[in-house]
């Protein structure tokens, strides 16, 4: 039993790291209050379908600041769109580095807005790196036959 109490305090030293370097916000932790014993997979459903959502709205991204003529309203609605789907996991970085995009989508500044979407992309890969490793550690937690901590 003693491998579970170190898994369990490794984990919520990580989560703990994870809200003090702003990576997440109290919006996850209303997702993983969701979460119960007759939906265990919840908050690792939503957060996949948000990596999956949100790597094709980067690619969007990518190919709407690449055209000859940029739409910068189509521009603005994938950030839009990018910036609600980090609030709604509480992605707070990849939100963060969202709004700076949208003023510079305003702005018409196409470089602004190629350096936002390097930004948006760095703490995207940087959320989802850390999330995954949370998860992990939540199935380390569970084979060792342990229950998963709760951050209050």
């Amino acid at each position: 039993m003693e491998i579970v109490g170190k898994l369990q305090n490794r984990f919520m030293e990580f989560m703990r790291s994870l809200y003090r370097e702003g990576f997440l916000d109290d919006q996850f932790l209303q997702l993983q209050k969701l979460q119960d014993e007759s939906n265990p997979d919840f908050v690792v459903e939503v957060v996949s379908l948000f990596f999956e959502d949100s790597e094709k709205l980067l690619n969007n991204l990518a190919m709407a600041l690449q055209q000859q003529v940029v739409d910068y309203k189509q521009v603005d609605a994938h950030v839009h769109q990018f910036k609600g789907s980090s609030s709604s996991i509480g992605a707070q970085r990849v939100k963060n580095a969202c709004v700076a995009f949208r003023n510079f989508c305003e702005e018409k500044n196409l470089e602004g807005c190629m350096q936002c979407l390097q930004h948006a992309k760095h703490e995207y890969f940087l959320v989802k790196n850390k999330l995954e490793t949370l998860f992990r550690l939540e199935q380390q937690i569970l084979a060792a036959g342990g229950t998963v901590p709760v951050l209050s």
